[in-house]
């Protein structure tokens, strides 16, 4: 069997395959999908540039959503910020990823009044958040933070982990005594 790309708008559908001596096409319904060169080899990977381009552009796409979803949640003053910096033409995503850094060495209380100063001063650019950071441990009399790279799986440690109903274990354990005979004295 080979594999043969197809757009990523129809992954995890139901899709017609046709195939000939000379290629292998693919619908939807009556749309032609995607269309390849066949291939007698075993386990080839056949795949169409365009597919593997807007794939790669969803995915780059998702990945700023992903950044700006969870600063905007951690510290909402970060989203107006942002809107002006779109606005100005600004690079989102190194704002985002400079904004995030600053978040975790700062902690979101923090990074929210120097994003507001920023705003204030009708700045929308990272290092007048740095410096509004800066402003702020100075002012407190506290030594610089100090960024503490981690292992993966120290990282991952304090993640919240969503908890599950626990009743579906008795039911297991149930089965077993309810298939017991009951002893006879």
């Amino acid at each position: 069997m080979n594999d043969y790309t197809i757009p990523r708008t129809h992954v995890r559908r139901t899709l017609s395959v046709r195939a000939d001596l000379e290629q292998v096409r693919v619908f939807d319904g009556a749309e032609m999908i995607a269309s390849h060169r066949r291939s007698f080899d075993r386990g080839a990977q056949l795949e169409n540039p365009q597919h593997l381009k807007t794939l790669e552009q969803f995915k780059h796409q998702a990945r700023q959503h992903r950044g700006v979803n969870s600063l905007t949640k951690a510290v909402p003053a970060c989203r107006k910020l942002l809107e002006r910096a779109a606005e100005r033409g600004a690079n989102i995503g190194g704002l985002t990823t400079a904004l995030l850094r600053l978040l975790e060495r700062y902690g979101a209380a923090e990074l929210q009044l120097a994003v507001e100063e920023a705003l204030r001063k009708g700045s929308a650019h990272a290092n007048s958040v740095r410096a509004a950071l800066e402003r702020q441990r100075a002012e407190r009399g506290t030594p610089p933070p100090v960024a503490v790279n981690l292992p993966e799986h120290v990282r991952r440690k304090d993640t919240p982990v969503q908890p599950h109903k626990l009743d579906t274990y008795d039911q297991l354990t149930a089965d077993d005594h309810d298939d017991a005979q009951p002893e006879q004295h």
